[in-house]
């Protein structure tokens, strides 16, 4: 993922012109870099079974996906090659772990996690690229910031249903990854975004956890794309480079629920109060 991250934002740079990476005497060697980079990034993935080619093809599309958007086109148009690349690489873990029976699942899974990536990326990216006229899914489609965080709330929930179809010999780690950590990213984002983007923010669900939730690390911005054409999607990508450093994520301070996917506390009881925890945690032995 990070070979195949780097190697499209070195060429995206070069090709563009922009930046160090764009000025003459340095884009030739850019350029060879980056195929040096996805050569390697296609050797791994073979020595894994995984054809990376659904990856640089899903981040080559977005250019079209994006030129042809406009107001009134759907968000999910736009998020589709992100939701590709990542469904793709999630399924990719189930051959990995000898688990087949999971791919569908994973698929779904990491699908909507590049959902969130990309949206939560474009909404925290909003004021930016309006001040400098970027390119940017929000404003070039005309949609409500209050709309992509609905769309973020059911992808979270849809995340919470496919890992539920998934057989893990331990859950607790994804569970912790994928609902708890990325529920508080979207909460911090989107919170902060309501309170900046004053058409929206009447609209916007209340965050009781917004404030607690920016202490606690977040990965949907992992990495920020800016401009038209492959930056986007990178999002996604990039959120899925950062996985292996969220493997190393300790319990947050505070939060006695980041038990498996039977808890139904969403917060840190310190943040909501401990009564949003009374009798959430009877059918599990996580110790709340």
């Amino acid at each position: 993922m990070s070979l195949v991250l780097a190697s499209a934002k070195i060429r995206d740079h070069a090709d563009d012109g922009d930046g160090a990476l764009g000025t003459p005497g340095v884009r030739g060697a850019a350029t060879a870099l980056a195929a040096r980079w996805a050569a390697a990034s296609a050797r791994t993935g073979r020595e894994l079974g995984f054809e990376v080619g659904v990856l640089t093809e899903a981040i080559g599309r977005q250019t079209a996906v994006e030129a042809a958007a406009g107001p009134g086109t759907s968000l999910l148009t736009v998020t589709e090659p992100t939701e590709t690349a990542t469904g793709a690489a999630f399924a990719h873990t189930a051959v990995l772990a000898g688990k087949p029976g999971n791919a569908a699942a994973l698929a779904e899974a990491g699908r909507l996690f590049g959902r969130i990536a990309h949206l939560a990326d474009a909404a925290e990216d909003l004021a930016a690229g309006r001040a400098a006229g970027a390119w940017n899914p929000l404003l070039a489609t005309g949609t409500a910031v209050a709309e992509a965080r609905r769309l973020c709330d059911d992808a979270l929930l849809g995340i919470r249903l496919a890992l539920a179809e998934a057989e893990f010999r331990d859950s607790r780690l994804v569970h912790t990854v994928l609902v708890h950590e990325l529920t508080r990213s979207v909460h911090r984002i989107f919170g902060g975004v309501a309170r900046t983007e004053l058409p929206d923010a009447a609209d916007a669900p209340e965050d009781s956890c917004a404030s607690g939730a920016a202490e606690s690390g977040d990965q949907a911005d992992a990495a920020h794309g800016h401009g038209r054409g492959r930056g986007l999607p990178l999002a996604g990508l990039a959120a899925l480079a950062a996985l292996p450093g969220l493997m190393s994520l300790r319990r947050r301070r505070g939060c006695c629920c980041d038990c498996g996917e039977d808890c139904c506390c969403e917060c840190s009881c310190e943040c909501c109060g401990d009564a949003c925890c009374d009798g959430c945690c009877d059918s599990c032995d996580c110790g709340c």
